[in-house]
């Protein structure tokens, strides 16, 4: 039986929210999918989640949350004990608390699920390339930490979807190629900035280094033009994170297509605007 898996690039927001809303109902009668997963670790305000923001969610029936190195930012332990399809990358060894004590990591790093007598396992794992200063924790090696989590929880005839939230463009190219014909698809997140690459590799699993976000259009990665051109005028100033949320919003999305025996057949990149 061949299925079709929708994936929602950082939703940041509230305009992200209000997108996603509108967007994703439109795009469920168009395109059809069996699954619907959702990265949503900028979704409260531009960091983190609350149990408030994805309650606003709730409604669209979303299949998976995948999040990356901002989930921890705002209430993700009470969201991890709410939503069981909300997950973190599986390969956080430790949190730092203010003290620079390692502490346990709250959550999972992966989701399993059946539609329509499928198996479906989502696996959410970070890169380690550039994100020294935006974790506060430990990293383990995606590569290795794959294999681990598939040997001890992969099942014959599962389609397998990998969200590999990553900064370095040449660390996400290389784990697609390392676990093509393994996975249905892998998919990038983390830059906000959709890649060009969308494409099937030669042993079936879809890949795109990075989906891109939803949320507003006219910031620079969802965050006002203003304060990041402060930042890069005057270095030694403050930064202050203000999430945009005037003007045109953006969505950014992949429909990935599957074959009978779970390889992927097709990607497709998909994008829409609205006004804010």
């Amino acid at each position: 039986m061949q299925h079709k898996i929708l994936f929602i690039g950082d939703i940041v927001g509230k305009g992200g929210r209000k997108i996603l809303r509108e967007v994703l109902p439109q795009w469920r009668e168009k395109y059809n999918p069996d699954v619907v997963i959702v990265n949503v670790e900028n979704l409260a305000h531009g960091k983190g989640v609350t149990p408030s923001t994805l309650g606003e969610l709730d409604e669209l029936d979303i299949d998976c949350y995948t999040s990356g190195n901002h989930i921890f930012n705002k209430d993700a332990a009470t969201c991890f004990e709410k939503y069981d399809k909300l997950i973190r990358p599986a390969n956080y060894e430790f949190l730092l608390d203010k003290a620079k004590q390692k502490q346990p990591v709250p959550g999972h790093g992966y989701y399993r699920f059946a539609k329509n007598s499928q198996q479906f396992l989502v696996i959410n794992l970070n890169g380690q390339v550039f994100m020294e200063n935006q974790f506060n924790g430990g990293i383990a090696n995606p590569f290795l930490a794959f294999d681990k989590l598939l040997a001890q929880e992969g099942q014959k005839g599962d389609i397998i979807i990998v969200d590999l939230h990553a900064e370095a463009t040449s660390e996400k190219v290389a784990f697609g190629y390392y676990t093509d014909g393994r996975v249905t698809a892998v998919l990038g997140t983390h830059t906000h900035v959709p890649t060009a690459d969308a494409r099937v590799l030669s042993n079936g699993t879809a890949h795109i280094t990075d989906v891109g976000m939803t949320g507003a259009l006219n910031g620079v990665i969802g965050v006002k033009k203003e304060a990041v051109l402060e930042k890069f005028l005057h270095p030694e100033g403050k930064f202050k994170n203000e999430v945009e949320e005037d003007g045109m919003l953006q969505i950014n999305g992949v429909l990935v297509e599957t074959s009978a025996d779970g390889k992927a057949q097709a990607i497709t990149k998909l994008y829409q605007e609205i006004s804010n």
